[in-house]
């Protein structure tokens, strides 16, 4: 067995993350050892003809607070793949794969993230085993080892006015 490059970070089963790419400072997601693939909820997906370079492009916009459409980000970036991906009901559907960077308790990675509609899910981000086996052990007794998102945040992510 071949040692890591990079420590490992302590995670726990749920973290407030960042989306620098997309700008997304705040965005609260589960980590889920049992998804293969990481996730974030995603609407108005539409995929763009290829460049000059060939590479085919997609935009979608995301909504970062769990029970709000408020603050909605437009994304705009290269199709990284195509895949059949099976959702913890059994129901099986071809989703695109972007690249995204995913800030996690002060470490930035790159994830593979599907685009997904999870409005009826708790969460708008599951981070999957592939970014986490990127230096992350996640403790499922604990949360928010990263720090919590500030206050007014938190807020705005459950749907309630800030102060």
């Amino acid at each position: 067995m071949t040692e890591s490059a990079h420590s490992t970070t302590i995670a726990g089963w749920r973290e407030w993350v960042a989306l620098p790419s997309a700008g997304v400072p705040w965005i609260k997601a589960k980590l889920d050892t049992g998804a293969r693939t990481s996730s974030v909820h995603a609407f108005d997906i539409e995929p763009l003809p290829a460049g000059p370079d060939g590479v085919e492009r997609v935009r979608f916009r995301l909504h970062p607070w769990q029970k709000s459409a408020a603050d909605i980000v437009t994304v705009e970036c290269p199709v990284h793949d195509r895949r059949l991906v099976r959702s913890s009901s059994g129901h099986a559907e071809e989703r695109i794969v972007v690249l995204m960077e995913v800030t996690l308790i002060g470490r930035t990675i790159t994830a593979e993230m599907t685009l997904s509609n999870r409005d009826a899910m708790g969460f708008r981000m599951l981070i999957g085993r592939q970014a986490l086996r990127q230096g992350f052990v996640v403790d499922p007794r604990r949360s928010f080892l990263g720090g919590r998102a500030p206050k007014p945040v938190r807020r705005q992510n459950r749907g309630a006015a800030s102060p």
